[in-house]
């Protein structure tokens, strides 16, 4: 099953790649390593929520912002890409937290991301990540995500 047909079976369309907010491309490539910029939790109506996670945003919309993080992040590479299926494997993911101060449950936050990315490429989705608290985040976003994923230079889709 590819990666679009496991969107597909999750109910999710990905929308057209988010335009950089700044002076910024969305997608590096470097030899068989795609980087995407940072991607906040937008949606088809803006912003998913905003504020401080442990402060204006529960941890339960904190995780769906770091899930929605992940789908902008996946219209990003398929963007570049033009299918999923090039992805051979999703090497890490960097999950920023707008935090309060007390809050440290950052970690948990990021399982929306990771969580996402593992029912979209299986095994190749298991990924190295980092979880980090921050000050506050562009747009005031709850949460930024971005990828380091290995494509396949070949160009032959890798179904899995």
């Amino acid at each position: 099953m590819t990666p679009e047909e496991r969107l597909a079976q999750l109910g999710i369309e990905l929308p057209e790649a988010p335009a950089p907010a700044a002076a910024y491309v969305p997608v590096v490539r470097s030899g068989p390593l795609l980087f995407t910029a940072g991607q906040v939790a937008t949606g088809p109506d803006g912003l998913v929520a905003t504020g401080k996670v442990g402060a204006e945003v529960d941890v339960d919309a904190a995780v769906a912002c770091a899930r929605q993080c992940a789908v902008n992040v996946l219209a990003q590479l398929k963007a570049a890409l033009g299918e999923l299926a090039l992805v051979r494997r999703v090497v890490k993911l960097t999950v920023f937290v707008a935090s309060s101060p007390d809050f440290t449950d950052q970690h948990i936050v990021a399982n929306g991301a990771s969580e996402l990315v593992g029912e979209v490429f299986g095994d190749a989705g298991r990924h190295a990540r980092s979880a980090v608290g921050t000050a506050a985040l562009p747009l005031d976003s709850p949460v930024e995500v971005e990828a380091v994923v290995e494509v396949d230079e070949s160009g032959r889709p890798s179904h899995r």
